[in-house]
């Protein structure tokens, strides 16, 4: 296992942080702020640069808005300077944990999303009801409040695990601790839509190689698994949820499922729709 001691020192680089704010502005030219902060790019660059290197970096408050995609959604976003530093962050830290991400974990990397996991429900659906020929049974579930419910302490011992730079880990903390709590991830940043993908990947490893679950699927906080034995599903249906409650530091009473799961025919089902928390304005640009 490698582990990451010098990445810190490739965040605050000037280079890397130009390149980052490429890719946070892509989309986004004519917003005010975006032009606002390019009017004196090199100046407002070096500020970032000279305040990551002291360590007096400190993000602004987070400016919150509602989404109704038709649910009724909070969606806190940073400022674009803070933006930029969270594309260098993930820039230079996401592809040391995605290279070890399930395959059938669909949200926010390249090549990924709602489309391809849709597809693979169709490929597995096929397999267990053998083209129809039999039943095909399907848990579906997704985590009420997840974003809101998120650990920082649990995701940061994740994080440590593979980053061994403490700045990298201080600056981490310094994302997470924007609204002064000890748990929660905004929903419009893409910190949080990396990190909360992050997190959910303990459950990943949990279904996959624990359960011996062949025919799994998440994206976000939604995930599906398929097989030929209701029992089964229902016998991981209670796994599932008592690992998440003692593993990743949830409780009944704050994330369950958003309703009872349910286990259904797949021949009753034209197809499945999974639906994205948000479609993310900010995907890094780095290879899955």
């Amino acid at each position: 296992m490698t582990n990451y001691k010098d990445i810190y020192k490739l965040i605050n680089n000037y280079e890397n942080l130009l390149l980052a704010w490429q890719n946070a502005k892509k989309g986004k030219t004519k917003r005010r702020y975006v032009k606002r902060f390019q009017k004196d790019l090199k100046e407002n660059l070096l500020k970032l640069q000279e305040e990551l290197i002291s360590q007096t970096y400190q993000p602004c408050a987070l400016k919150t808005f509602i989404l109704r995609d038709p649910k009724t959604r909070k969606i806190s976003k940073s400022a674009f300077r803070d933006r930029v530093v969270h594309h260098s962050l993930c820039l230079h830290i996401a592809p040391t944990f995605e290279r070890e991400f399930i395959y059938d974990s669909h949200a926010n990397q390249i090549g990924k999303g709602t489309l391809k996991a849709i597809e693979r429900f169709d490929i597995f659906k096929r397999k267990v009801s053998k083209n129809n020929a039999r039943k095909c049974y399907v848990l579906k579930a997704d985590i009420k409040h997840y974003f809101e419910e998120i650990d920082h302490q649990t995701l940061i011992e994740i994080v440590r695990r593979k980053i061994k730079d403490e700045k990298v880990i201080w600056l981490i903390e310094k994302i997470l601790c924007v609204n002064n709590k000890n748990k929660g991830m905004p929903l419009g940043n893409l910190t949080g839509q990396f990190f909360a993908n992050l997190y959910l990947n303990e459950l990943d490893v949990f279904v996959k190689h624990k359960l011996k679950a062949k025919y799994y699927i998440r994206y976000v906080d939604d995930f599906v698994a398929l097989h030929k034995s209701k029992e089964q599903l229902e016998k991981w249906k209670k796994q599932i949820n008592d690992f998440l409650k003692e593993k990743l530091k949830k409780s009944c009473n704050k994330v369950s499922y958003s309703e009872e799961p349910t286990i259904v025919i797949v021949r009753m089902v034209p197809a499945i729709s999974i639906r994205p928390v948000l479609e993310p304005e900010d995907i890094p640009r780095h290879r899955a």
